[in-house]
């Protein structure tokens, strides 16, 4: 046979579309399983014509799954950027909506038994040694589909699936808080010294504001990719913050060698804005603050699942920019934090403690919907 067939699922997960491939059917070499995969990808090329990438940061997502090599949970996962402009897969940090996924191809792969009405499923995160536990709801052995729950940025509706990422502070560096700092100070090129807040949870999140980059904080997408400008300015401050966070030596090494995570937001308070997607206005009473995430050098056109978890944390945990944002719109006390972002509103049910002087993330749950588009054999050249 001229070519490799290799088995995959393609599944929209969260905000987001991956391949799903069982690490049984993926070889055994780091090597020449990344070939492979980039081949599956049709990567590097920008349109990735040549494979199944959506030429994209959010549908260029890559998901391995199997059993699970740790006695508390049931299945292992890792997650892959995989890049279009580079033959470079980061497997640096996860993804909070590919995650939305797992669950359900575990159950329908029959890698967990089905329990009827709700399958738990215990996920370890091989990126970041974290456990996900993560609620399905189950019909007839398989994974419900249909349901009455949305989110934005996904047209319908779809059967809600629970992660819970309680267990993912320090994911990347080992704290909560990487520097020890609710606020750090650095240094950009034309703006002077801006106030950052470093924060890691289920992936580690640069947050500045968006008044100290002269942004009203609610620009769309397009708005935000065309000014070059920015963007250099916001891969300035994200390179920098690598570097304090002991993942790069180098700040302008970040882009190459990490550069999907940390990701880098800038916040401001609630305002009303309309989402990019639909027009339809977002009331300032509807959240507690908005927030734009950049993420692969490029805006996301939601948030991202992970982002998510970071940002709930940033904003219980006293004195971050994110914090002072809500802080704004008083909504303090409640449990369930509303973040505006350019499609529309994600919550995410979350709380923080100091302790000593020490903050720690004491639950972050969020609530995603996931489907499964095709399955079958992806054909590369060998």
């Amino acid at each position: 046979m001229e070519q490799i067939k290799t088995r995959v699922v393609i599944m929209r997960a969260g905000t987001s579309k991956g391949i799903f491939i069982k690490d049984s059917d993926l070889p055994t070499d780091s090597k020449e399983r990344d070939e492979l995969i980039l081949k599956i990808f049709g990567s590097p090329d920008i349109r990735q014509i040549d494979g199944l990438g959506g030429a994209d940061p959010l549908t260029s997502k890559l998901a391995i799954i199997g059993p699970s090599t740790r006695e508390d949970a049931d299945v292992d996962y890792t997650f892959g950027q995989v890049s279009y402009s580079a033959p470079k897969i980061d497997y640096s940090g996860n993804c909070g909506n590919i995650s939305a996924g797992v669950a359900p191809f575990a159950v329908d792969e029959g890698l967990v038994k089905a329990t009827e009405p709700i399958t738990t499923v215990r996920v370890h995160n091989t990126n970041t040694g974290k456990i996900l536990v993560e609620k399905v709801e189950v019909i007839n052995g398989m994974a419900k589909v249909k349901g009455d729950f949305s989110i934005a940025g996904v047209p319908g509706t779809g059967s809600p699936i629970s992660i819970d990422f309680s267990d993912s502070q320090g994911s990347s560096t080992g704290k909560l808080l990487p520097t020890g700092n609710v606020v750090d100070k650095i240094e950009v090129t034309g703006y002077g010294k801006i106030d950052a807040s470093l924060v890691d949870a289920a992936n580690p999140v640069v947050f500045v504001k968006a008044e100290d980059l002269g942004l009203t904080g609610i620009e769309t997408p397009a708005e935000i990719d065309k000014n070059k400008e920015l963007l250099q300015t916001l891969e300035e401050i994200r390179g920098k913050a690598t570097v304090m966070m002991g993942l790069v030596d180098k700040w302008e090494k970040a882009v190459e060698e990490v550069p999907a995570f940390p990701m880098i937001a800038f916040v401001s308070p609630a305002k009303t804005y309309k989402d990019f997607t639909k027009g339809k206005q977002i009331n300032e009473s509807e959240i507690d603050f908005v927030s734009r995430l950049m993420f692969m050098q490029v805006v996301h056109k939601t948030y991202a699942g992970t982002a998510t978890i970071c940002t709930g944390a940033a904003a219980r945990i006293e004195g971050t920019v994110v914090n002072q944002a809500m802080k704004q719109g008083n909504r303090g006390h409640q449990d369930i934090l509303r973040i505006g972002h350019p499609a529309g509103i994600i919550t995410i049910d979350v709380g923080a403690s100091e302790k000593e002087n020490v903050w720690n993330l004491d639950k972050a749950v969020i609530e995603r919907t996931a489907r499964r588009i095709m399955e079958g054999f992806c054909f590369t050249a060998k």
